[in-house]
């Protein structure tokens, strides 16, 4: 069973940084792409980053320069360093195994102006 748990979320003002964490579990992580999702008040949900197994990544541009994302095929984990926080980064944030359909919770992450 394919199983997802993101966690590192919370509230930071403009300018700050956080770090993102997801940890996977029921399939060889080292061998799948992840990416991190976004979903914002109102909106859809938007792709943010990726990283493939050999370790390609990839962001959108809202991000560029300000994110980055790694994984750790030892810990089945995937993260998202966060810095230079704007009001428009709030939103829940997803992080996914680009081959399958199973999303994890979400983690919330509220920038103050």
């Amino acid at each position: 069973q394919v199983q997802l748990v993101e966690s590192g979320g919370g509230l930071v003002q403009a300018g700050g940084s956080l770090r993102l964490s997801c940890a996977a579990s029921g399939i060889i992580f080292s061998l799948n792409a992840m990416g991190w999702y976004r979903q914002a008040p109102g909106k859809q949900r938007e792709w943010v980053a990726s990283i493939t197994s050999s370790g390609v990544k990839n962001y959108a541009d809202s991000v560029k320069g300000r994110f980055t994302i790694s994984r750790d095929n030892a810990r089945n984990t995937v993260y998202l360093q966060m810095n230079g926080l704007n009001h428009e980064d709030t939103a829940v944030y997803y992080c996914k195994i680009l081959a399958y359909g199973s999303w994890g919770q979400g983690t919330q992450v509220t920038v103050s102006s």
